[in-house]
């Protein structure tokens, strides 16, 4: 099982899963970077958008993409990430067509929002075919379980971070 480690975050594989963690660079407009880790059970284009964007496109109904983003330091104590750690436990119920962020026929999604480690992100996972969720979303709680969040890295200087 081959496992990523990169600004934090430890995620093992599961069988069938690939991944990459980065941070997004900052664009034109003063953004700050955001730590994104992706995961797929399908080869992930060079560029994918955050939450999927030009690879949701390519899934089969048998395909799983998630995401894990790191809000910033302001978004802390927000009602919004109250939630402490990641989720773990998701059902079928949990994944719906109405949360995609770009509804694709078939596909369905859920988003959780936690602070782990001091640090607010969120979980954004689609399955190719809501029909077979009762298949795929065991696969999704199976990489959830390996993933582990360590306290805030600083990794480029000016970030909020560091």
């Amino acid at each position: 099982m081959a496992t990523l480690r990169a600004h934090g975050i430890v995620a093992p594989l599961p069988a069938g899963f690939e991944g990459r963690i980065f941070q997004r660079t900052p664009g034109p407009h003063g953004d700050v970077p955001r730590t994104v880790a992706q995961f797929a059970t399908f080869p992930l284009p060079d560029e994918v958008g955050d939450f999927g964007g030009g690879g949701v496109t390519v899934m089969g109904p048998t395909d799983i993409f998630c995401t894990l983003f790191e809000f910033g330091p302001e978004s802390l104590g927000a009602a919004r990430f109250a939630r402490s750690g990641a989720p773990s436990d998701l059902t079928p119920a949990d994944f719906r067509t109405t949360v995609l962020r770009r509804g694709l026929a078939g596909q369905s999604g859920t988003q959780w929002f936690f602070t782990a480690s001091g640090r607010p992100f969120t979980f954004y996972a689609v399955l190719g075919a809501n029909a077979l969720a009762a298949r795929l979303v065991p696969r999704v709680n199976e990489l959830l379980a390996g993933l582990q969040i360590g306290g805030p890295v600083p990794s480029t200087p000016g970030t909020p971070w560091s």
